[in-house]
């Protein structure tokens, strides 16, 4: 899988979007990221090494303490490819607002 597939893999579950999220301020213990889930450490902890391995996540051992961080090239590559289908996106919604707008016009009474 590319990494970028992985990214999308890794974002695809609502738990390990949570986790980036908190990440995102800040790292993180493993285990004070599990507090706000209803599931048990080892349940977080399988979605953790899904986001390692994506490459979303890095993790630092100081003594017994494992600290998360995230890791922002894999969350840049999403944008990019993403990005890409904006402008198509955009354009297609123009369209179909001019579309809308003229159909408005012609019910118009005259």
């Amino acid at each position: 899988m590319s990494r970028l597939d992985l990214a999308f893999a890794a974002l695809a579950d609502p738990t390990r979007r949570r986790i980036v999220a908190r990440l995102s301020r800040g790292r993180a213990r493993v285990t004070d990221l599990a507090l706000p889930f209803d599931m048990s450490l080892n349940a977080v902890s399988k979605h953790v090494k899904v986001l390692e391995r994506s490459g979303l996540v890095k993790r630092e051992r100081l003594g017994r303490e494992h600290y998360l961080q995230l890791h922002g090239a894999p969350l840049r590559e999403v944008v990019q490819w993403v990005s890409r289908y904006e402008r198509f996106w955009n354009e297609k919604l123009d369209a179909l607002e001019t579309f809308l707008a003229n159909q408005s016009d012609e019910e118009q009474p005259s």
